[in-house]
């Protein structure tokens, strides 16, 4: 029987170096089948790539110089979206609508946490909850508390979408309405500013901070609906707030302990919160559980979470991953269907770093 066991490990160890060998030798085999159906020929050069990419995405280059330093760029994420594939391989890595963009452009236009992590005046320490009754699995799009997937566009503005994100799932707690809230009212004429730390200031398209817009929306009374004050994706225009359509306001807001036990237990009972986190994996990321080895816990971008999975299968490390939901606001075509799952339990890219929970006014 001994022997038997020793046999089925070495079996089990030769199959594990295989499958590793199979993907590392493999790599770009890997990204084809991720960015291409079943139609397409399987073995494609970097220009058939681009080609598929402009199409599926509708990209149209200025000058022929454009097109060339565009093409380069794709070529060098192409490697990029490779080594991510290895290096985080319970997720999908490939050809993103971001792949024709370098990482500084990318930063500068799509994410845009900004400023100092300091608790505000206002808020408040959320209290400790009891976590001995967690459900296994929770998620708020299913009970009616999530608005659909948004997109922040070319604009540093997605602190205002995951203000936004946690209000709306709050009035809705509240109230029972499931009402879209205006971040380009955020944008236009959110302009509040930590005095204890010089330039943090929200900032419209060039940044902001969840906390600093939550301290504006209980000052100013609360938003208006999206329909009522529509997203452009610029800034720089005139704040044009009308307080008699406000129709959610903050009673209160709390940060989250740095504890995944916590914030569960807050999501649980207060909605979906607002969390920043580093992206530096989600400019290339498709799908599964992101899980990567080794990733930054600077913070530069904000999300909403809005629920948390026990099984996400991770083939590379031979067990289920548990996981959270998170919306983002790259609209439907990134991620899956706009949402991105990161690994639990550890503080992955910093996602338990900076979490904050909202109460709607009745």
């Amino acid at each position: 029987m001994e022997h038997l066991r020793v046999l089925f490990s070495v079996s089990l160890l030769f199959a594990f170096f295989v499958s590793v060998s199979f993907c590392e030798n493999n790599g770009e085999d890997i990204l084809i089948r991720q960015v291409v159906n079943g139609s397409e020929p399987k073995v494609l050069s970097s220009e058939d790539h681009f080609s598929l990419f402009k199409r599926r995405f509708g990209k149209v280059y200025g000058s022929l110089e454009e097109h060339r330093h565009r093409f380069a760029v794709f070529r060098s994420n192409l490697q990029r979206a490779m080594r991510h594939q290895k290096m985080d391989p319970s997720a999908r890595h490939g050809v993103t609508q971001f792949s024709d963009l370098t990482p500084s452009e990318f930063r500068r236009m799509h994410l845009g946490v900004r400023g100092g992590f300091k608790l505000p005046k206002d808020a408040n320490q959320a209290p400790i909850l009891p976590t001995k009754d967690l459900p296994e699995d929770f998620d708020w799009r299913d009970r009616g508390a999530v608005t659909p997937v948004k997109n922040q566009g070319s604009c540093g503005s997605c602190w205002s979408f995951s203000t936004t994100g946690a209000l709306e799932g709050a009035h809705f707690l509240s109230t029972g309405q499931l009402v879209s809230l205006s971040e380009q009212q955020l944008v236009d004429c959110d302009h509040e500013c930590d005095p204890e730390q010089e330039g943090s200031c929200d900032s419209g398209c060039n940044g902001g901070l969840m906390n600093s817009a939550f301290e504006y929306t209980l000052k100013t009374g609360g938003l208006m609906r999206e329909e009522d004050y529509p997203y452009t994706g610029t800034d720089g225009g005139t704040c044009k707030l009308d307080k008699s359509k406000i129709v959610a306001s903050v009673s209160n807001f709390s940060v989250v302990s740095i504890n995944e036990d916590q914030i569960a237990a807050n999501l649980v009972r207060n909605g979906p919160l607002a969390v920043a986190l580093n992206a530096a994996y989600m400019q290339t990321y498709m799908g599964g559980v992101s899980c990567p080895y080794i990733c930054s816990k600077r913070l530069n971008h904000g999300v909403l979470l809005v629920g948390y999975g026990s099984a996400g299968f991770s083939q590379a490390r031979f067990k289920e991953k548990p996981y959270w939901i998170i919306k983002n606001s790259w609209g439907e075509t990134w991620g899956e269907n706009g949402f991105y799952k990161l690994c639990k339990g550890r503080n992955v890219c910093g996602i338990d770093s900076m979490v904050s929970t909202v109460a709607a006014a009745a």
